[in-house]
């Protein structure tokens, strides 16, 4: 790799989304990616949090720690793809522009039978694969943080947020959004069990833009708290809307 490159050649936010992206894919930890790439655990997360600026040399670091490259370089020979593969719906762009941004993602708490749990989920296109990909953060298991691709078929209507890992899936069906640009559904994942069993696991889920919910932060919220009653009524339409059912 070469550092001859200008801090106005990369996008620093860019940078941060592709890097949330490789640490939930990798199922690595912060720590451990720091230790890799010989920084600061204080330098990364402040990176992270946009608290200050990817230099040169830390992307570097972060590259060589990770195998892979961060910065999404112009390759003119190469013309990026139009539409998204075939078995993702084969949409453009323009018509799923409205469902790029942040959100603010509740579910029910699989530790906690009396909370709900709150984390972050940025949602956009990426240049170069030719798709829509998504990514978790702020989440406090950060280990567990998601990242994949997401799916937008025309027969359906839904939106399918996709992780697959060494043949291991886990998928979040969302409906339309309502007027108000909230997405309900139902999350399926897996729960570690007794030992190192791992348990299938399914909550209704809700996707709100994260500017309507400044004041609720990621993390656990329990129902008797102000926070988890409110995280509570909004996670109860999933299911009275009946944007999913749970069958018993």
């Amino acid at each position: 790799m070469t550092l001859a490159v200008t801090q106005e050649a990369f996008d620093d936010h860019a940078v941060g989304l592709r890097l949330r992206e490789e640490i939930a894919r990798r199922r690595m930890s912060r720590q451990t990616l720091a230790e890799n790439a010989r920084l600061s655990l204080s330098t990364l997360e402040k990176a992270l949090a946009g608290r200050r600026r990817f230099t040169l040399a830390t992307i570097v670091r972060l590259e060589e720690a990770l195998g892979s490259s961060l910065r999404e370089t112009d390759e003119p020979h190469l013309q990026a793809p139009m539409l998204a593969p075939p078995e993702m719906g084969s949409y453009a762009r323009p018509a799923v522009e409205w469902i790029e941004g942040e959100y603010l993602t509740l579910r029910a708490s699989f530790d906690r039978p009396d909370a709900i749990y709150a984390y972050r989920t940025l949602i956009r296109w990426s240049e170069r694969k030719g798709h829509l990909v998504f990514a978790e953060s702020d989440r406090i298991d950060e280990s567990f943080e998601q990242a994949g691709f997401v799916s937008m078929p025309h027969l359906s209507g839904h939106a399918y947020l996709m992780t697959g890992t060494a043949g291991q899936y886990r998928m979040i069906v969302l409906g339309r959004a309502t007027h108000d640009g909230r997405m309900y559904g139902l999350l399926t994942s897996l729960q570690v069990g007794v030992g190192s069993q791992l348990v299938p696991v399914s909550s209704p889920v809700a996707f709100v833009p994260a500017d309507q919910l400044s004041d609720l932060d990621p993390g656990v919220h329990p129902l008797e708290t102000g926070s988890g009653r409110l995280a509570a009524d909004i996670l109860d339409i999933a299911t009275s809307a009946d944007f999913c059912r749970l069958k018993v």
